[in-house]
């Protein structure tokens, strides 16, 4: 199938499974959506089993395996829910939380990486690099899903802003980590450098140079906004600034993740403020949500029909489901080292630290670098366990953190 085929597939799918939940099974839209495309997929491997000769499953299979989920999310999708997810985080909340953001996405996906990675090298006997790089994929919490999830849970300002603001920032770092570590563990099937020299040399150009160009074309865009009174020529703006400068990103070498919530919050803060009239904010603001909404669904909808790419062998499932706990332990440290290092000089909402542990969801940014990896005898390994976790943390931690964090955030606590 060629591109406007699959995109017109992926559409007319989500459209249909998305109305299947909304009669039947009333889920939150983007998880209702990858229930229904896992049980489709179960559906389809099981009629398969039972009539062999249909051959329906391998047909399925081929294309999904065909269709290069790695390089339609980090090189295409993600730049725009990244830009529409930064858009809605205001820059005057997150400087009264940037100490805990800044910890959290550096120090704490450091600490998860190096807790799930030695856990992952116990628990399979994998090189440590190469589990190392297993922890830097499963470290970063997915902002597309924790966003969809804070819709739904009416938390306090402050919880929400450390919250989404870790989820963009912690991304685009463990990226970065995880590239640095692919270098190191396969120095033969990666372009970048080997050496510790190299690596150090990686992270500050990918981290410093996606941010620096956000900040530049972001105040770039906001300029020429300012003498523009053309809401539909605005929106265009934007949406150029978000899918132009991530490519750009992409072609310099450099974080394209850090790059759109850079530029992201700038044009959602300053850019809204002064060089937006009301209603072409107005506009803005539904076209990006609307992107937002459309792009989370299709997503979910191809990490439910990734089963088909998963190796289905017994001890690849228990270690999966084994190394569910291991994520969560990594996650844990990621939050409360952060959170204690801070407490003497700020106080905390009651339940920080349970609400964003739970809270932490990993999604399709982690299967997609399981994708990624180059081929080899580890992969199929490293690819069944990051779905297992995905899946549990999508639909487990998904539906049950809401009601958890109303439950846990409303009485204020300095501890």
């Amino acid at each position: 199938m060629d591109l406007l085929q699959i995109a017109s597939l992926l559409i007319v799918l989500a459209g249909a499974f998305g109305a299947i939940n909304y009669f039947f099974l009333k889920l939150p839209s983007a998880i209702g959506i990858l229930v229904v495309a896992l049980f489709a997929s179960l559906g389809v491997m099981a009629l398969d089993w039972i009539a062999p000769s249909l051959g329906l499953a391998n047909v399925v299979r081929a294309e999904v395996t065909e269709f290069e989920f790695s390089d339609a999310l980090l090189e295409g999708m993600l730049g725009l829910l990244l830009f529409a997810g930064a858009l809605h985080v205001k820059l005057s909340d997150l400087r009264r939380e940037w100490a805990v953001v800044l910890l959290m996405a550096t120090i704490g996906v450091a600490l998860s990486t190096t807790i799930v990675g030695i856990g992952f090298h116990w628990l399979t006997g994998l090189p440590i690099l190469v589990a190392l790089v297993f922890g830097a994929l499963i470290s970063p919490t997915d902002p597309v899903a924790v966003l969809g999830v804070l819709r739904e849970a009416d938390l306090e300002k402050s919880l929400e802003t450390k919250i989404a603001g870790e989820s963009l920032f912690n991304d685009g770092v463990g990226y970065v980590v995880f590239l640095v570590l692919v270098g190191l563990a396969f120095p033969a099937d990666d372009h970048h450098g080997s050496g510790f020299a190299d690596a150090v040399t990686l992270f500050a150009q990918e981290a410093f140079g996606g941010a620096l160009l956000g900040i530049v074309l972001g105040y770039l865009t906001f300029r020429v906004m300012r003498h523009i009174d053309d809401y539909s020529l605005e929106v265009l703006i934007t949406l150029g600034l978000a899918m132009g400068g991530y490519s750009l990103a992409v072609y310099l070498h450099i974080s394209a993740p850090i790059m759109a919530v850079c530029a992201g919050l700038l044009i959602g803060d300053i850019g809204a403020k002064h060089g937006m009239t009301e209603e072409t904010r107005m506009y803005v603001d539904h076209f990006w949500k609307l992107i937002d909404e459309i792009l989370n669904a299709v997503l979910f909808l191809m990490i439910g029909f990734e089963v088909f790419a998963i190796a289905f062998d017994t001890s690849f499932i228990v270690t999966g489901i084994l190394s569910i706990a291991l994520a969560l332990v990594g996650r844990l440290a990621a939050v409360a080292v952060p959170v204690t290092l801070l407490k003497p000089f700020r106080g905390f909402s009651r339940g920080v630290v349970p609400i964003m542990t739970w809270g932490g969801l990993k999604g399709g940014i982690s299967v997609a670098l399981a994708l990624s990896l180059p081929d080899n005898e580890w992969k199929p390994m490293i690819l069944t366990v990051t779905y297992i976790i995905v899946l549990f943390s999508i639909i487990l931690q998904g539906l049950t953190i809401a009601p958890l964090a109303k439950r846990l955030s409303r009485e204020p606590d300095l501890m």
